[in-house]
């Protein structure tokens, strides 16, 4: 069958758009041809600075036929409906319709067309018309050139050309007086003359001949091993950037990688400032000594020409370009350490955090007091812990970093060593804010970044409990504020450090920082948070654990949230999210890191024979439980007497249950779940014998009402490690 070939030909199209409009290209007209009836094949689409290009395999010739079936009046109906019918249907006459007979509701008309499938061609036009009308880019231009359709052509840039191909024959169409052919230009400067195409291969054969590379890949790899290999006979190394790579390749349609250099005395400027300014202005990479690490005084840039004088008037303008963009980094460089960070730190607050929580001055009274409350817990100095939590916001006010806020803690961290600080507290002030995604690093307390932890936690915490306090919580379709991957990022830094932490007593500590009078009280004091049509349920538990501990229920509900993230963490491993529910549900927990052990201990326990035939019991009972209670309407909990145990099964399991009750708790006690687990399994046996051999709703009520208080016995006995009902299977 035969190829479709498409291109969309104009001016430059921004390298950040280019990956998404090719994405966009290849899914809008191939799920329009298939809805049209047209079932092609492969479709692969590509994009440079100046192209969207789309290549469909196997099209076939014309779209299958159609038989639709139109649902007409009851015979007899009157007149008037009978030719609205007839109209709809495009039938000349009654009699080209079907009589339908049915018994009950009365025989009534059917009208069965049969429409012809349509050529390919012709869908091809309809679809890539349609495409380039609704085309979603972000943001587009106005042409003033109407569509058939009578809105305006709206393009990321001006559109200039079409090549629309089916086996090789132009496909004919015109969008807004552009009309579609099988000519197109080559690279803007190199091969800037108009050429036909006949097919795919021979497309990307002539683009290239024209110096045009039309795989965005195939060009990134260009880049790659150009730059490697001028950094290596300069006895350099490159500093890879995978999205500066891919930013040059979408700004390049045929690259050529040349080298500049820059005066030395800039090196005195933190590197990464100095990588920054000429990555964001310049596109520029940077380039380091093998062996010391140390930045080097020269650059590789990425041009889209090749010149005849190999590229020395292109190296000496982006040269020019890099002194100034430099010398303005010094300059922030130098103004700013004028200023001591606690001179910044005070002129937080004249920034507005959020204006019911007030400025950044007062949010970072708050992370300090959080971290010097959590410092005990990872084995940080408390007092570096609430210093780094004083400076850690700093440098947000500093010229550097206004300049270049992703540099923010990281500057704070080289100001912080210019004045003498403390490593601790200056490396704390650069690493507070990680992990800021899924996929990076998290301060490690084995690796001496015990108070970067602390002031990490405290961030992300104050900022989940501020967010709580003005009911300004994460719905399905939004979370402005980015507060999942703050819970992600406490949960990542709780578990992968193995900390002890109890959540719900430090975000209580930090609610009664926050006073929020003008924010409904149903928003701050809701005690189970809804996420995406989904609820946690939690215990309101005033005393919490077996401190007694008061936890707020704003707290509880923040908790719930916890509960979610570490369900969608933990699933993302591989565990099963159930078993948290099924920990989470016992109330009083709040121990992050000794939820996951329970888990782990509780999913490899269930795992086994004994595991697997106790939950079988356990919901047994529970079920039987459910239904009697409903029945009777009352509660069978609470304690069975022994005098009316009479099986020996009955006597078994009432051994084991307390003998069981006392073990699990002594386990856990010591956190010693593995323990509680095998504790557990001593339950199986004396259950199942119960339901082999014992009748509990016999005619005896006193005896019936005896046996079922010992089923709730059964459920009681598990739920020191777990609550075996919320557990699927």
């Amino acid at each position: 069958m035969p190829e479709l070939l498409l291109e969309l030909f104009s001016e430059e199209i921004p390298a950040c758009l280019q990956a998404r409009a090719a994405d966009d290209l290849r899914r809008l007209v191939s799920d329009g041809l298939k809805a049209r009836g047209l079932e092609v094949g492969e479709a692969e689409s590509f994009a440079t600075p100046q192209r969207l290009a789309l290549v469909i395999d196997d099209v076939p010739a014309k779209s299958p036929a159609v038989s639709e079936e139109r649902k007409g009046p009851r015979v007899g109906a009157p007149e008037a409906a009978v030719k609205g019918f007839l109209k709809a249907a495009g039938l000349a006459a009654l009699s080209e319709a079907d009589v339908v007979k049915d018994e009950k509701k009365g025989d009534y008309y059917v009208a069965r067309t049969k429409k012809p499938g349509s050529k390919a061609a012709e869908i091809i036009a309809e679809v890539v018309t349609e495409t380039v009308g609704q085309f979603p880019w972000p943001k587009s231009m106005r042409f003033n050139r109407p569509l058939d359709n009578g809105s305006e052509l709206r393009w990321i840039r001006p559109l200039h050309s079409i090549v629309c191909l089916l086996g090789g024959k132009v496909v004919p169409f015109e969008i807004a007086g552009i009309k579609s052919g099988k000519t197109t230009s080559g690279h803007r400067f190199l091969g800037n003359e108009r050429f036909a195409v006949k097919d795919f291969v021979d497309y990307e054969k002539q683009l290239k001949k024209h110096k045009v590379i039309l795989d965005t890949a195939r060009r990134a790899e260009i880049i790659a091993d150009e730059a490697r290999a001028l950094a290596k006979n300069a006895k350099l190394a490159l500093v890879e950037d995978e999205a500066l790579l891919a930013e040059n390749a979408g700004l390049t349609e045929w690259p050529v990688v040349l080298m500049g250099a820059f005066d030395k005395s800039f090196l005195k400027v933190p590197a990464e400032c100095l990588i920054t300014s000429m990555k964001t202005h310049q596109k520029c990479f940077s380039l380091r000594e093998p062996r010391s690490k140390k930045l080097a005084n020269k650059f590789l840039l990425v041009s889209n020409l090749k010149t005849k004088d190999g590229g020395k008037k292109i190296v000496a303008g982006n040269e020019k370009v890099i002194a100034a963009r430099l010398d303005d980094a010094k300059f922030f460089w130098e103004q700013d350490l004028k200023h001591p960070l606690d001179e910044m730190a005070n002129a937080l607050d004249r920034i507005t955090f959020h204006e019911k929580l007030g400025s950044q001055k007062q949010r970072v009274e708050r992370i300090a007091d959080l971290a010097f409350q959590i410092g005990g817990s990872v084995d940080a100095d408390k007092e570096y812990a609430r210093r780094a939590a004083q400076l850690c916001k700093a440098d947000l006010v500093s010229g550097m970093v206004g300049e270049f806020p992703e540099l923010q803690g990281l500057m704070g961290r080289y100001y912080a060593e210019a004045a003498g600080t403390k490593p601790d507290i200056a490396r704390a002030i650069e690493l507070h804010y990680k992990p800021k995604g899924p996929t990076d690093t998290v301060p490690k307390e084995d690796e001496g970044d015990a108070v970067a932890i602390a002031v990490a936690l405290a961030d992300k915490l104050d900022t989940l409990v501020g967010f709580w306090a003005i009911g300004e919580k994460p719905t399905g379709s939004g979370d402005p504020y980015q507060l999942r991957r703050a819970a992600l990022g406490v949960i990542r830094l709780v578990l992968e450090n193995d900390l002890r932490l109890q959540i719900g007593s430090i975000t209580t500590a930090g609610f009664e920082q926050i006073r929020v009078p003008d924010v409904p009280k149903s928003a701050q004091e809701s005690t189970t948070y809804k996420l995406t049509g989904q609820s946690t349920e939690l215990r309101v538990m005033r005393d919490f654990g077996d401190e007694g501990r008061q936890i707020d229920d704003r707290a509880i509900d923040l908790l719930a949230f916890f509960a979610d993230r570490l369900k969608v963490h933990l699933r993302e491993k591989g565990a099963r999210h159930d078993l948290i529910d099924a920990v989470f549900s016992l109330g009083g927990q709040d121990d992050l890191a000794l939820i996951v052990k329970r888990v782990d201990a509780l999913g490899e326990f269930l795992q086994t024979d004994d595991g697997a035939n106790l939950l079988t019991g356990v919901k047994r009972a529970q079920n039987i439980l459910s239904i009697e209670e409903k029945k009777d309407k009352v509660s069978y909990a609470g304690t069975y007497e022994v005098a009316l145990l009479k099986d020996k099964e009955e006597l078994a399991l009432a051994a084991a249950i307390e003998s069981v009750r006392q073990d699990t708790e002594a386990a856990i006690e010591v956190e010693n779940f593995a323990g509680a687990m095998r504790a557990l399994a001593e339950l199986r046996a004396p259950v199942d014998a119960f339901f082999d051999h014992v009748t509990v709703n016999v005619d005896d009520s006193k005896l019936r009402e005896n046996r079922l208080r010992m089923l709730s016995e059964i459920r009681a006995a598990t739920l020191t490690v777990a609550d075996f009902t919320k557990i699927s299977g």
